[in-house]
């Protein structure tokens, strides 16, 4: 299988040439629901089937980058400061703040050492949990159908400090949210192989840019 974001971590069969990915196709080797119900292989979407597209991508990010001006700001702050207190005369110099807020959406991004990428996080979390309080932490993890490792320890450290662990259909908005808002459950309805059962389906979809 490869790595798509999605909650069916559905298998694929990978096809390689001089090892290189040339395309992909559903995997078929999933266990059959009920004896009395037709087969419902093969399972995948066309983000799935286009993922080799994404792996090979000129624009696919390899390494952290963090905006330019911002970067050139902490490496100067990080000279004299400890992390925290960097971060803190960025963050309160109405100067320096809207230096590079006012360029969001304009790129300028700059490549980054993991050291100073994870500094910058751990030192912004420090910051905003001691000046607003634990609960201005929001984030998300990994979907568990990924790796059930890394969305425990996304979980986990949210838990620890007292953050808010966002649901992950409010991370990749690709399936309703409107189930796990209102019962507090991810979706536990019954799969695609039991429309099969069905005496009457509505198909109802948009494509809304």
């Amino acid at each position: 299988t490869h790595g798509v974001n999605s909650t069916g971590s559905c298998s694929w069969k990978i096809y390689v040439k001089g090892g290189v990915v040339t395309w992909e196709t559903q995997q078929t080797d999933y266990p059959r629901t009920r004896a009395d119900m037709p087969n419902h292989e093969p399972r995948g979407c066309s983000r799935g089937a286009s993922y080799s597209w994404y792996l090979y991508s000129a624009n696919r990010l390899k390494y952290p980058m963090v905006r330019g001006r911002l970067m050139r700001m902490w490496r100067e702050a990080r000279r004299s400061l400890a992390p925290v207190e960097a971060w803190a005369s960025i963050v309160e110099d109405p100067k320096k703040a809207r230096a590079y807020k006012s360029v969001r959406g304009r790129g300028g991004f700059v490549r980054a050492s993991w050291d100073e990428v994870t500094e910058i996080v751990a030192a912004a979390n420090v910051y905003t949990i001691r000046k607003y309080g634990p609960d201005r932490i929001a984030g998300f993890s990994p979907i568990p159908a990924m790796s059930m490792v890394s969305y425990a320890a996304g979980s986990r450290y949210l838990s620890l400090i007292g953050g808010v662990n966002l649901s992950f259909y409010d991370w990749y908005c690709d399936l309703p949210p409107s189930s796990p808002q209102t019962w507090g459950e991810q979706t536990d309805v019954p799969e695609s192989a039991d429309w099969y059962n069905s005496t009457f389906i509505i198909a109802w979809g948009s494509n809304v840019p």
